[in-house]
């Protein structure tokens, strides 16, 4: 009897401490399966949560709590959905006011990391941060952190974004399908390298790299780099295990000489199992009247796809250094793919970019990019079969999964 009455105490504490069970359906409309697609739960409105478990047909779905605005209180539940053709399925959402989030295996990773004079390894540094304020007048910015900037992956791919006046995307191409920048920390060496690790592919210089965004010049017609700012901001907000989320904020960004300066908020999302990246950009008020610009390098010699609603892309190879005696050149695709209600021109191709001037939806737009490495053994190896997958792609961006809860 007194068993009993244990147990039922125990389900009865449980039971408590579960808030709310949600019934989430996930709906994919196209006729392709898809996997791994980016299911969000917004959580206001569901009082404090804490930890949270989701399942499908009895099995349980990792999945991920985010706060998103530092507060100490988790703004977004995410998990990923696997759904064959025109395939429904409903998800059970428990959330609790009490515990700790569930731990899962990583399928992503974000870093920072400020140089340890200690190390000689230029893979091995460890002092890890997760947030760095550099004043606009900053004489080097660029060189206060170990790899230049923060750094975030997927199984997919690996980017760093400047940590300067550029904010450019700069690029790690891989050979196989795995996380690798906490080993490498973008600085593969020999042995690494003999093991299949991936490295740098790709010089940007000053152009746009991978959809770097920028300001915009009417009367010279030409891309501003982002300066001069008060201060520029990198932090990460989610370490993972199934998207990570980094931050870019400049605020007091003089877009304009005729207009108020303008705080921004750049926000990557990187899920697990995608080679695209979520760009958000965020503005701290109104910023109908400003021209801004993006798009993507030119890479030497390449082949340009545009389909003149935003999706922009090219495929090339170019040495990824100005020393061509250590490095070997390499081929990538890139692309950028803009909503057309945000475009105000399309350039044509100059040596250096594929680029558009742009416009904000009041306080934000919204963009993605992506890329991928002809060293891959899972991905393309062809100008025609990159331009073939952005098409599905551009396809799959339109009709993403239906979400009801």
């Amino acid at each position: 009897m007194k068993q009993i009455y244990v147990l039922f105490a125990l389900f009865a504490a449980m039971t408590a401490s579960a808030q709310q069970t949600i019934e989430v359906s996930v709906e994919n409309t196209l006729k392709q399966a898809r996997t791994d697609q980016p299911v969000v739960v917004q959580l206001k409105g569901y009082g404090t949560v804490s930890s949270a478990l989701v399942t499908c047909g009895g099995q349980e779905v990792p999945c991920q709590l985010d706060d998103l605005n530092q507060d100490e209180q988790f703004d977004e539940l995410c998990f990923l959905a696997d759904l064959a053709s025109k395939e429904r399925k409903t998800y059970s959402v428990t959330l609790y006011a009490e515990g700790t989030p569930r731990e899962y295996p990583a399928r992503v990773y974000a870093e920072m990391l400020m140089r340890n004079d200690k190390v000689k390894e230029k893979n091995k540094h460890d002092n890890y941060i997760s947030s760095l304020t550099a004043r606009g007048d900053c004489a080097n910015s660029y060189n206060l952190q170990h790899h230049h900037g923060v750094d975030f992956e997927s199984e997919l791919n690996g980017i760093r974004i400047y940590f300067d006046k550029r904010q450019t995307l700069d690029l790690y191409g891989k050979f196989h399908k795995r996380l690798e920048l906490q080993a490498t920390q973008f600085y593969t060496s020999a042995e690494q390298k003999a093991q299949g690790y991936g490295d740098d592919v790709l010089w940007v210089g000053n152009t746009f790299g991978l959809g770097a965004f920028r300001g915009w010049d009417d009367a010279k017609q030409q891309m501003t780099m982002v300066e001069p700012v008060k201060n520029r901001t990198q932090r990460v907000i989610s370490y993972g295990p199934l998207r990570t989320i980094v931050e870019v904020v400049d605020q007091g960004w003089k877009v304009s000489a005729d207009k108020p300066a303008l705080n921004m908020t750049l926000r990557y999302i990187q899920y697990a199992g995608h080679r695209d990246t979520d760009v958000d950009v965020i503005f701290n008020r109104d910023a109908t009247g400003y021209l801004f610009s993006t798009g993507i390098i030119n890479v030497k010699g390449s082949t340009e796809y545009t389909d003149k609603r935003g999706l922009r892309a090219c495929w090339g190879t170019d040495y990824p250094s100005t020393d061509t005696v250590n490095w070997k050149p390499e081929t990538v695709g890139l692309a950028v793919l803009l909503q057309q209600g945000n475009i105000v021109q399309e350039w044509p191709a100059n040596k250096d970019n594929y680029g558009f001037t742009v416009k904000a939806d009041g306080r934000r737009m919204c963009y993605k990019v992506a890329y991928g490495s002809a060293n891959e053994d899972f991905g393309f190896h062809s100008a025609a079969e990159w331009f073939g997958w952005l098409k599905a792609w551009r396809k799959e961006v339109e009709h993403p999964v239906v979400v009801r809860y």
